[in-house]
This record gives structure tokens, C-alpha cells and sequence, in this order.
């Protein structure tokens, strides 16, 4: 498959000797970097440089004569694909000038790549519309509702719970009778009421042209398999990298094994305890049965670090070192120096937010940017009494891991009258649409929806057949949607079709919303990333496939005086760092989450997500406890109960940390500060609550 050794070898520019970007590697990067006779595990710890490493693998396979369009890089964001890219280009044009474009992207849009291409095959329509997770629900509610479900007696699933058993289904590759006993036991006695209903979703899919998510993997897979296409497929490529190994599911694994089918260019790189993605059917199991999936492959592991002082990797070491099933590996600082890691012990989560504000502020003034800080909290809603508190104090923040972008209700409903333009009987897209209009409920919308598709199998003027079903007041707001749909042409340019549905969208936007002005403003940013698009079937697809976090996502630089805190959920800070990291509520039922407690393997993945927070850090790191939790917030009385730190923060751990228990505060003003004080690590009682 590759080149022979001795026709290029990359070399300094002057000829004497190695390129200067392999000399810049560490022993173990390059031995990862140099491999070659066999599949290849890059066992990368946090910081360890593993972006470096995969992108001078790249450039080094270029340089040995391997071609960049026969290279295909899968990764599990758009950012992440950008960034790798884009810095092995910066290498390959050091190492071999003009070597070309990898092939290069998210596992679902290489995927849409692929599926598109061999739609016949598949017996799909290759005009596909493809639905985000959002829109796979509210199909999966409006199948849900026609069952019936929705009129029952007893309890049925909502949607997001009927998505999340078709998608665990789907992407683990296991029975849904295994994964409905596993992780949603109450609804046994509903199996194959929710198989029957889901079965019919499949089916309407198919009706609508439409497919969903794990669809597209699952296509995939299936052309990855095919005996005439699978081949195919695997000859276009003599090498691919997958990065994030430990976030795959059973989809892509028996994807990429099909790819390869034995052949040893395949080079996979992850961490075991930073698997933290479960509920999206991804296993650490996956990357640890690396060896056995690909015979006679080699695991090469990096343990320097280059984010964090040895303090902080010390007692996260301590952490990964309590997993039963693992990788050995223990990283170690490559610079000197640091602080040790704060256990912080405060009353309750008021004094919780007033002390990370207060700790946010002392470091701001000693020269630390706030967007060099971080407060990290294992779900979104841990930061709500933080947030009064940072707006109180006028701290400006940003926040991720919450509502997204495509989310947002005005956006799905913008998104939904460009689907329309593609298709325009998409029950679901006009289903949402009437919805949105003054004296319009279900019962009208379905009976207008009737009208519209019954009219476009004519040929008919669908959409005055359908207006007539509509209340009077309506018709003025919706009319020129309808206009518009009717006039839009696909032979257009797609910025220009884009901005007269948005023009057309508007009043509907403004009766619905009270804050119409800045939603309709939040919209430009799609007419922009349109002009880009090739297609409009094409920007939808790479809409839905990789959206943005949020409008921000197509906006300029920040001006230079502009600094903000940054608000994060664990799972949306992986793969990102900060100087200072504040951790909000490592309480015994937070880590380890309740919910998230019920066996071992959900016990280890909690035990991960700590260890993900914890590795964020580069300089500085607090851990926060609130021992004191009320029962009734806006009671009037003080009924509360008591916990305890989580149950990782072991004996040994605590001995890396420095242990502060606060008392209170956020004094009053003219008050000097009282009740913090410095306590010995080592001793239990520092764990009893101060009252």
C-alpha cells in the first residue's frame, strides 16, 4: 500500500537530515508517528499532544509517497476536523509542497458523503432530506400521536425517550428487548408497543425521502459491507485515522473494520478513561478490544503532558488509577512547578457561587483574562445560582452545554420552511409551521396538511386549497410563505433563495415570538453560511449534520477589549482547556450522578467525567463541595439536609489536594473577611459541616 521507504524520506530543507517538525516530537510521538507494518493504537493521555501527533503522522505518510486524497481522517466534530486539517496541512506544505487535500470530516458527513453517492444502491431517493435529532423526535411524536399513545390512560414514553431506545438500538447494534431491560426497565411491559411504533417510524421515513442520524451510519455501514461497493469503498483509501476512538459506537467500529478488511493502514487515536459519551451508545470497550478487532496491531502510549502542572496530573492520576478496567498509564508534567488542586468546602450553593465569583475576580486582578477561566459543572443546570451571581457582580459570561443553536425554536422553524423548499410535502416541516399560527391546533393543521398533500398529487394549487382550513386571522401571517414556496425555484442561487424565505418567515417569526427583532437578526447568520453552500440540498445536509453551537459559530473575531468567563457542562469542555478551572458540586450524587449509579460500567463512566474536568486544568484547580442542600429553595423554612464529597475523592486523591473548608462568604461591606481558614489535608474531620 505505501510507497517504498527509499523514494522520499522527508528531509530539512538543506538535505543533512530529518525535517524539523519529526525533530520536534518527543521519543514516544515519534515512534507513534513512524510506525508502520501494522494497525496502530496511539493511546494519547490529556495533553499529551495527540492533535501533533496525528497531524505529523499525516505528513509523514505524504512524505513517504502515499497521496493526500487517499488519506481519510474521521473525526467527531467539525472544529476538530478543521483544526486537524488544517495544521497537517501546515505540516505537509514543511514536508512535501502541493501534496494535495486529505479527506477529511465528521463520521456523519463523511458518511452523507458516501450515502448520497450510492443512494440508488440503498433504494433511497438521492434527493434525501436529512432530519437533525430534533426533527427525528417530533417525526417520532407525530407517529406516537396517531397510534394513539398520546390519548392513553396509562403512561407511554415521550418522544426524546422513544428516540433514545431507537438510537441505542440502532448504534450499539443490539436487540431493542436488550437495551429497553438495560437502561429503561420501568417500560418492559411496553417493548413491543414501542418496537411496533418505532417500526412505523422507519416506515414514514422512508415515505417522507427522510433519514435520521443513525440512518446515515447505518448506511454506511451497510455500503462498507456490500460485496461490490464495500471494496470499492476500501480501495479509495490507503490509510485512515480515526481520532476520538474511545467516543465510537458498534456502527462505526464494524464501519471502519469493514473498510480496512485486514489491511494494516488504519491508525486510531483515544483515550480509554476520557470515554465519557455513553448515553450516545459510545463504549470504552470499543477502543480496549482495539487489538483484538485489528490482529497483530501495536499500541504505543503517551504520558507526557504538556496542559498541566504535575500537582493537578497527580491527583488526576490518583483518579484513573481507582478504574477496575483500563490502560496503564500515568502522565507526568513536562514543565515544573504548580500548585496543588483546592477541595473547597462551603455551606451550600449560594456561598458556592459568591466564593468561585470572589476567586474569578482575584485572579482577573492578578492579570488572568476570565476567557482564561473556566467553571465546569456536570450538568447545566448545577450553574444557576452562579449565574444570578456573575450577572449581580457584572461579570460577563458565555455558557455551552445548554440550548443549542438549531435548538432554538425560532431557528427549527426557519430550518423547517427551508425543508419545505426542498420538498415541499414534508408533513412534518407544515405540521410545525400551522402549529405556529394564532387559532391553529393540531386538529386544523393535520386537516389543512390533508388539503396540501391530496392538492400537490394533482397538480393543484395546494396551497389555496389548504389556506381555506385556516382561521381568517391566520391567513395574512402564513400567505407569504405559501407565495414564496410557490415561486422558489431550485435552479436559483442559494443565498438568494434563503433570503426571501427568511423575508417571507418574518411575520410569522414576529407574531410568534415577543422578541421577534433579535430572533430575525439571530437568522442572518444562515443566509451568510448559504452564500457558501453549493446547493441547497447540500447546506441543509452539512446544517443538520454539523451544526453550529450557536450564531456566534459565523460571526468575525472579537474585538479586542471584549472578555467573558466561560460557563461549560463537563461533556462540552472535553478536548478544551483553560489556565484556571472551577468544578461546581463534586458531591457524593453528582459524582457519581444518582441517575447514573445504577451499575459498574455507568460508575466507571462517572468516574471518567471527573477525570475529564479535572484534566482541563492547566494552572489552577478548585473543586467545590456544597455540604448544606434544601429541600424547599423558596420555603420559608430552612429544611435542608446534609452531603458528602464524592465518593473518588478517596484517601489518596485528598492527600494531592489541599483542603480548604469555608465558612462563609462574601462579607458585608466595610466587614473585614472572616471564616476561611487553612486545615491539614489529612485529617477526616475536616469533612464535618460547619454550621
Amino acid at each position: 500500500m505505501f510507497a517504498d521507504a527509499s523514494l522520499v524520506q522527508p528531509r530539512a530543507p538543506d538535505g543533512s537530515g530529518p525535517a524539523d517538525w519529526l525533530s520536534e516530537l518527543n521519543a514516544e510521538q515519534r515512534r507513534a508517528v513512524e510506525h508502520e507494518g501494522s494497525p496502530l493504537l496511539i493511546l494519547a493521555g490529556a495533553g499529551t499532544g495527540k492533535t501533533t501527533t496525528i497531524c505529523a503522522r499525516v505528513a509523514w505518510l505524504l512524505a513517504r509517497g502515499t497521496q493526500a486524497e487517499r488519506i481519510l481522517l474521521l473525526t467527531f466534530t467539525r472544529r476538530a476536523a478543521r483544526e486537524m486539517i488544517a495544521r497537517a496541512r501546515a505540516l505537509v506544505e514543511r514536508a512535501v509542497p502541493d501534496a494535495g487535500a486529505v479527506v477529511g470530516g465528521t463520521f456523519h458527513s463523511v458518511a452523507h458523503r458516501f450515502v448520497r453517492r450510492h443512494a440508488g444502491a440503498l433504494g433511497l431517493d438521492p434527493g434525501f432530506g436529512v432530519l437533525d435529532p430534533g426533527d427525528a423526535a417530533d417525526l417520532i411524536d407525530l407517529v406516537r400521536e396517531e397510534h394513539g399513545h398520546a390519548e392513553r390512560r396509562t403512561r407511554f414514553p415521550r418522544k426524546g425517550t422513544l428516540l433514545d431506545i431507537y438510537s441505542a438500538t440502532v448504534n450499539g447494534q443490539r436487540p431493542m428487548t436488550e437495551v429497553v431491560a438495560e437502561r429503561f426497565p420501568w417500560l418492559d411491559e411496553l417493548r413491543d408497543e414501542i418496537a411496533a411504533l418505532l417500526k412505523a417510524y422507519v416506515a414514514r421515513k422512508r415515505a417522507l425521502g427522510v433519514v435520521d442520524f443513525d440512518d446515515m451510519l447505518m448506511y454506511w455501514r451497510a455500503l462498507a459491507l456490500d460485496d461490490v461497493i464495500g471494496p470499492q469503498l476500501a480501495g479509495r483509501f490507503d490509510h485512515i485515522f480515526v481520532d476520538e476512538y474511545q467516543d465510537t459506537n458498534g456502527l462505526q467500529v464494524e464501519t471502519v473494520r469493514a473498510l480496512r478488511r485486514g489491511d494494516p493502514g488504519v491508525t486510531v487515536v483515544g483515550d480509554d478513561f476520557q470515554a465519557i459519551y455513553g448515553f450516545r451508545a459510545a463504549s470504552a470497550d470499543h477502543i480496549r478490544s482495539f487489538e483484538e478487532h485489528f490482529q497483530g496491531a501495536t499500541v504505543i502510549t503517551l504520558e507526557r503532558n504538556y496542559r498541566s502542572t504535575q500537582p493537578i496530573l497527580d491527583a488526576a492520576n490518583e483518579i484513573a488509577g481507582q478504574a477496575d478496567q483500563s490502560y496503564p498509564k500515568r502522565l507526568r508534567a513536562n514543565r515544573d512547578g504548580g500548585q496543588a488542586p483546592r477541595l473547597v468546602l462551603c455551606r451550600d450553593d449560594t456561598a458556592e457561587a459568591q466564593l468561585v465569583c470572589q476567586r474569578v475576580l482575584e485572579a482577573r486582578e492578578e492579570g488572568l483574562e476570565l476567557r482564561a477561566q473556566a467553571v465546569l459543572s456536570r450538568t447545566s443546570h448545577d450553574s444557576a445560582a452562579l449565574e444570578v451571581e456573575l450577572t449581580r457582580r457584572r461579570i460577563p459570561f458565555v455558557k455551552y452545554g445548554g440550548l443549542r443553536y438549531l435548538e432554538a425554536s425560532h431557528v427549527k422553524d426557519f430550518v423547517a420552511l427551508l425543508r419545505l423548499a426542498q420538498r415541499r410535502s414534508d408533513e412534518l416541516a407544515w405540521f410545525r409551521l400551522l402549529q405556529r399560527l394564532d387559532g391553529v391546533g393540531p386538529v386544523i393543521a393535520r386537516r389543512a396538511l390533508r388539503e396540501l398533500v391530496a392538492a400537490e398529487r394533482e397538480h393543484a394549487d395546494a396551497w389555496s386549497a389548504a389556506r381555506n382550513h385556516l382561521p381568517d386571522r391566520a391567513r395574512p401571517i402564513i400567505d407569504p410563505v405559501g407565495k414564496a414556496l410557490a415561486t422558489d425555484r431550485p435552479e436559483q442561487p442559494t443565498r438568494l433563495r434563503v433570503e426571501r424565505l427568511l423575508e417571507a418567515i418574518g411575520p410569522l417569526i414576529a407574531t410568534s415570538y415577543a422578541n421577534s427583532a433579535p430572533r430575525l437578526a439571530d437568522l442572518d447568520g444562515l443566509t451568510r453560511a448559504a452564500a457558501t453552500a453549493g446547493s441547497l440540498p447540500e447546506f441543509m445536509a452539512e446544517l443538520a449534520l454539523d451544526p453550529p453551537a450557536s450564531s456566534a459559530d459565523w460571526a468575525g473575531p472579537p474585538h479586542r477589549d471584549e472578555d467573558y468567563l466561560v460557563l461549560s457542562t463537563v461533556h462540552s469542555a472535553k478536548g478544551l482547556e483553560w489556565d484556571a478551572v472551577h468544578l461546581l458540586a463534586v458531591y457524593d450524587g453528582n459524582f457519581p450522578a444518582c441517575l447514573s449509579a445504577g451499575s459498574g460500567a455507568e460508575i466507571e463512566e462517572e468516574r471518567r467525567l471527573l477525570y475529564v474536568a479535572m484534566t482541563r486544568a492547566r494552572r489552577s484547580l478548585a473543586l467545590y463541595v456544597p455540604t448544606r442542600y434544601y429541600h424547599r429553595p423558596n420555603g420559608r423554612d430552612d429544611a435542608h439536609g446534609y452531603g458528602k464529597p464524592s465518593r473518588f475523592l478517596t484517601d489518596r486523591v485528598r492527600a494531592c489536594l489541599e483542603i480548604e473548608q469555608v465558612a462563609s462568604t462574601d462579607p458585608p461591606e466595610g466587614q473585614r473577611e472572616t471564616g476561611r481558614r487553612r486545615i491539614a489535608v489529612s485529617v477526616d474531620p475536616l469533612f464535618d459541616i460547619v454550621s
